[in-house]
């Protein structure tokens, strides 16, 4: 997730499925075999594993085509924490042999694309992905990603030949309008050129300002997230579902 403030998330990748009412997320990536009857630890790319991770839960999964298990799902049956780390028990898999053969496999979940994370002030980065962004009136940009952070999440803006880094903060980012397909900035000086009002683009009347909330949620980040894994860019191997962004997006104050 990206929220305007809490805990960075960890990104991933996203594809829109037809007509784009459906998406892919990156929830998870199988590491290790963990003890004797077939259950592993699970790296989180998600900031919602009691959502994503209950009894009956299906997974796609991201392996390489020589593997056994191209093109078929993974069904959760138990999901623990041993000593701080994440473990799944699938369907099927019932010794440490068979685990072994799934180690690598990066675990993705259906989902409606136009649904929001349950937290407040927060969005999934595909959603925020290709927006309008807008200065004073005038549209200086699209945005092109979202580059996680420590601190906070950075969008990647569009502009013309160049890319600009901006935080994703209230305070610099105060209006997110997805119904408009566009945010609002307001940059500290020397990121972006003064408008020229003779190219400013007339804004459209009537914009619907976000209302400022309060106190938002806490930090609820998992190991990593829904987003991203170890490395939130590895490529996908061939014939993996297409990647999406990350699971959601955060930005803080």
């Amino acid at each position: 997730m990206r929220s305007r403030r809490g805990a960075a998330s960890a990104s991933t990748w996203w594809t829109p499925i037809p007509e784009r009412t459906r998406t892919q997320l990156r929830v998870g990536r199988l590491t290790k075999a963990h003890g004797l009857k077939g259950a592993l630890k699970i790296e989180l790319y998600t900031d919602e594993p009691e959502r994503r991770f209950v009894p009956g839960a299906e997974f796609s999964l991201q392996v390489p085509t020589s593997s056994k298990w191209h093109r078929k799902t993974l069904r959760l049956t138990d999901f623990k924490v041993f000593n701080g780390n994440p473990v799944g028990f699938f369907e099927g898999i019932d010794d440490r042999t068979e685990a072994e053969t799934l180690v690598k496999a990066v675990l993705w979940v259906e989902q409606d694309a136009t649904e929001l994370p349950s937290e407040p002030d927060a969005w999934y980065q595909h959603q925020l992905a290709n927006l309008e962004v807008w200065r004073d009136g005038v549209m200086v940009g699209r945005i092109a990603r979202i580059d996680p952070m420590p601190a906070q999440d950075l969008l990647v803006i569009a502009n013309g030949d160049t890319e600009v880094l901006l935080p994703f903060v209230r305070a610099f980012v105060p209006v997110v309008d997805l119904q408009r397909g566009r945010i609002e900035i307001t940059p500290p000086g020397g990121l972006f050129e003064d408008p020229d009002p003779a190219d400013a683009e007339p804004e459209p009347q009537g914009a619907a300002r976000r209302a400022d909330l309060g106190e938002d949620a806490g930090d609820d980040a998992p190991a990593t997230d829904d987003a991203a894994e170890a490395s939130a860019q590895d490529a996908p191997e061939d014939d993996a579902p297409a990647q999406p962004a990350s699971e959601a997006t955060a930005s803080k104050d």
